[in-house]
Order: structure tokens, then sequence, then C-alpha cells
């Protein structure tokens, strides 16, 4: 079995519109890049994890905060590299200014020797359902879609 990430869409009804919360990668590779960059709160777990709990463990450790709610599971999605991420939904509400990430630590600049640590999420927003289509990686969008159609059979 290949990589395997699970990860959380937080999503919120706000003014009348349904919002998506995403998150950006930080360190130097993602520093400049925008459009298809950002994600869900995930990461990966091992073979003998629960993966809702890994979800929800990931989710904390990139934003600093707890989610809880009625999780609804997701068909998962297989990035270009072969990864499966597995995904739930779950209606939810988060301060996107007040986020604090875990941190990673790799050679930067690359082949110096040197040692630095940056946050592995350095910013958070809440975006418009066609915007987050296009912020989110694109292999990811198939989670706000199939949101947006189990909401839609709801009503």
């Amino acid at each position: 079995m290949g990589i395997q990430s699970a990860g959380i869409l937080l999503y919120r009804q706000k003014q009348s519109q349904l919002q998506i919360f995403l998150v950006h990668p930080g360190g130097p590779f993602f520093k400049n890049k925008d459009a298809g960059a950002w994600s869900i709160p995930k990461g990966e777990f091992l073979p003998d994890e629960d993966p809702l709990i890994a979800a929800k463990r990931e989710f904390m450790e990139e934003t600093g905060s707890s989610v809880d709610g009625d999780f609804v599971p997701l068909n998962p999605v297989k990035l270009k590299s072969g990864k499966i991420i597995h995904a739930w939904a779950v209606e939810g509400d988060i301060d996107h200014e007040n986020i604090i990430s875990n941190l990673f630590e790799m050679e930067w600049p690359p082949k110096s020797g040197k040692k630095q640590s940056f946050p592995e999420i350095d910013r958070t927003a809440w975006f418009d359902t066609e915007t987050a289509k296009k912020k989110i990686n694109a292999a990811q969008v198939g989670l706000i879609e199939e949101l947006l159609l189990k909401l839609s059979t709801e009503c």
C-alpha cells in the first residue's frame, strides 16, 4: 500500500455563502505559489492508525485548533505522486488569523549544510467554493465538488 494521508474539509455558511477552509504550505518551496498550492489540513498516517483520528490530529498540528462535529466521509482522492488522501467534511468555524502550526526542519539553502525551521502551514483562509477550487491542489478539487453534491441532496 502506498503513502496515505488523512484530512479534514472544514466548511461554514457565512452570510448565506458556503465557505471552505484551506491551508497554505510553509517553507521556501511554496513561498511564492498560490493557485493550486493550497490544501485541506492533512497529513500522513500509519497503516495501523484510524484515518479519522489521524485527520483530527493533523488538523490540530497544522492549525493549533481541534475540530469536532458530524464528520462526513468523502471519497478518497489520488495525487499525482500516487499518495491517497482520505478526507472527511465537517461544518465548523475557526479563526483563520490565529493559527499555530507545527514546525518542520530542512536544509536551507540547499547544499548549505544549514538547517532551518519553517511552519508547516504559513497561512490559512476561508474561500467561497469557486475560489477554493482555483486555490486548492487540483487533485483535491473533487473533495469540494463531492461536498457540494452532498449538501445539495440534503436540501
